[in-house]
């Protein structure tokens, strides 16, 4: 066997490998394994109206969970606002979801980040909860059909560069 020829094996036994590691040290397992379709929700933008996900099948969806709170979070918006900038007319999609308590607060940081995507709220933490995002910022990339392909906890320098070539990746298929 080899990544080419079975990719989504390889990432479904990479996932039970790390599963297993993070039993064995007491931590959470994700509720959600990479190439398990993402489950669907609904949340308001900060914009008003409802954003689903499921209205965005056909398009490669990034998923970025995010705090006001959260240095790293805010070192990475730059990155994510020029990916969006430079994938959307492509079939490719940003999703912002802020986990904020205050709606307004996460507004005002966003504005003063210059956040050009859409920024759903997450004030009472279902989809967090749902998704099992316990690291700030988390970041999820879901196929045009919708399947979780990839899921990046936390944030280092240069992992912009890994998501764009995921994106441009599934943007391919």
């Amino acid at each position: 066997m080899n990544n080419i020829v079975f990719p989504a094996l390889v990432r479904a036994a990479r996932w039970l490998a790390v599963a297993a590691v993070a039993c064995a040290a007491g931590a959470a397992v994700p509720a959600v394994a990479p190439a398990a379709v993402a489950p669907d929700f609904t949340l308001r933008t900060m914009d008003g109206p409802n954003l689903r996900l499921q209205e965005q099948r056909g398009r490669v969806v990034l998923v970025n969970f995010w705090a006001t709170w959260c240095g790293p979070c805010r070192q990475e918006m730059p990155h994510l606002n020029r990916l969006y900038d430079k994938y959307r007319s492509s079939g490719f999609t940003l999703l912002g979801v802020n986990i904020d308590d205050d709606a307004r607060l996460a507004a005002e940081v966003a504005a003063k980040l210059g956040v050009r995507f859409p920024v759903l709220l997450d004030t009472d933490k279902k989809v967090s909860r749902l998704y099992d995002m316990s690291a700030m910022p988390a970041t999820i990339v879901i196929d045009r059909d919708g399947k979780v392909r990839f899921i990046h906890r936390g944030y280092r320098d240069g992992v912009e560069k890994t998501y764009e070539q995921q994106i441009r990746d599934l943007l391919k298929e």
